[in-house]
């Protein structure tokens, strides 16, 4: 079946190329609905990745954020019309201890093979998740940088120590604002401090505790364990700051991202006996867990409501470019992409038959089973 996929081909460029997706083989055809532009798209979009990653990747169609409603199922676990969200981290292996997101085999959309930009997504059923009704699908397209800080929030429930009178996040930006949400469900009965350079900012986080700005912390303030949601630049003063202000033996979990290395100052990891462990994209596992959070805490959804910045309707290439245009002046949120891409008449004709056929095959084995067993 023909398809078009979005590629980016060089920096605030995208081209159009068909291609074609396999009606008749074990996956799941889907049609994205809803496209969430994250901070690594960006980087490949203004070209702040290095020349030589570009010249690797590029082209390659970018998001890794998004959900969409399947379209044709051959293994038959899925209904048509069922929302999905979809899954971009790949594993090509299964390892009894290192998680899918840590297997160096493991592929990633949007990082080396095509995101989600494309009129169809094929995928593995297990590479996709049923968004339950009455979940903003606004929302849900961000699920994948919300289940990124529910895996942190898993590891560090494993890995920290049971003293949890406070915990500390330091970053006033959309991971620090997900991250702070989900920890106060994950763990009620600790108290939250968040710290951030930005007043506006620390304004969205009234459900935590006690906010910051990380030049006015009072003397002598200590939290039993603390998130890095920083990234960049500022990692190193983040990282430094939580040294700092942490209690010994607690456990401080990596979650920014930074192009290039931050140096740590280890003397006094030592003498603290401190703990790091860094916390990268997330699993199918991760993702379940975060549908689990949004049904049993729905206040959660609203929360992550706020911090939608824009919504942007996608007919065309030029709607693409204007997304990615105004996400890069927004100082906070997610800019979600409404994507209404026009399905051509010839694709949608065969989707059509193929679902019928589908129908017919799995009745008539339903069929000669009861005459069988009969």
């Amino acid at each position: 079946m023909l398809n078009a996929v979005y590629r980016l081909v060089a920096p605030r460029r995208f081209e159009v190329e068909f291609g074609e997706v396999p009606l008749f083989g074990q996956e799941v055809i889907v049609r994205p609905t809803h496209l969430s532009i994250c901070h690594a798209d960006q980087r490949y979009y203004q070209g702040s990745r290095p020349a030589e990653v570009l010249k690797q990747k590029l082209p390659m169609a970018l998001i890794h954020e998004g959900i969409g409603k399947v379209v044709h199922d051959p293994t038959g676990q899925f209904s048509y019309g069922q929302t999905v969200i979809m899954i971009p981290n790949t594993p090509t292996e299964h390892d009894d201890i290192i998680a899918e997101n840590y297997l160096r085999s493991s592929k990633f959309r949007a990082s080396g093979f095509d995101g989600f930009m494309q009129e169809y997504v094929s995928l593995q059923p297990d590479r996709l998740v049923v968004l339950p009704e009455g979940i903003d699908p606004v929302v849900a397209a961000f699920t994948e940088l919300v289940s990124v800080s529910v895996h942190a929030l898993q590891r560090f429930d494993r890995i920290a120590h049971a003293r949890r009178n406070m915990i500390g996040i330091w970053g006033d930006g959309n991971l620090g604002y997900i991250t702070a949400i989900f920890c106060k469900a994950m763990f009620p009965d600790t108290k939250l401090a968040v710290f951030g350079v930005d007043n506006e900012k620390l304004a969205n986080f009234a459900f935590a505790d006690a906010t910051y700005r990380v030049t006015d912390i009072p003397e002598g303030l200590l939290v039993d364990h603390a998130f890095e949601c920083v990234g960049g630049a500022a990692s190193q003063s983040a990282i430094d700051q939580i040294i700092d202000h942490i209690q010994p033996e607690g456990t401080i979990g990596l979650l920014g991202v930074s192009e290039y290395p931050v140096p740590i100052n280890t003397r006094m990891v030592l003498e603290k006996g401190l703990r790091l462990y860094g916390s990268s994209r997330s699993g199918r596992s991760d993702f379940v867990k975060t549908v689990e959070l949004y049904q049993s805490h729905p206040e959660i959804v609203n929360y992550l409501d706020a911090i939608v910045g824009a919504r942007i309707e996608v007919r065309s290439m030029a709607d693409m470019v204007r997304a990615f245009e105004m996400d890069i002046h927004k100082s906070m949120g997610k800019t979600i992409m409404h994507w209404l891409k026009n399905t051509s008449k010839t694709s949608m004709i065969v989707l059509f038959w193929c679902n019928i056929l589908q129908y017919v095959e799995y009745n008539g084995q339903d069929i000669d089973q009861q005459k069988r067993t009969g």
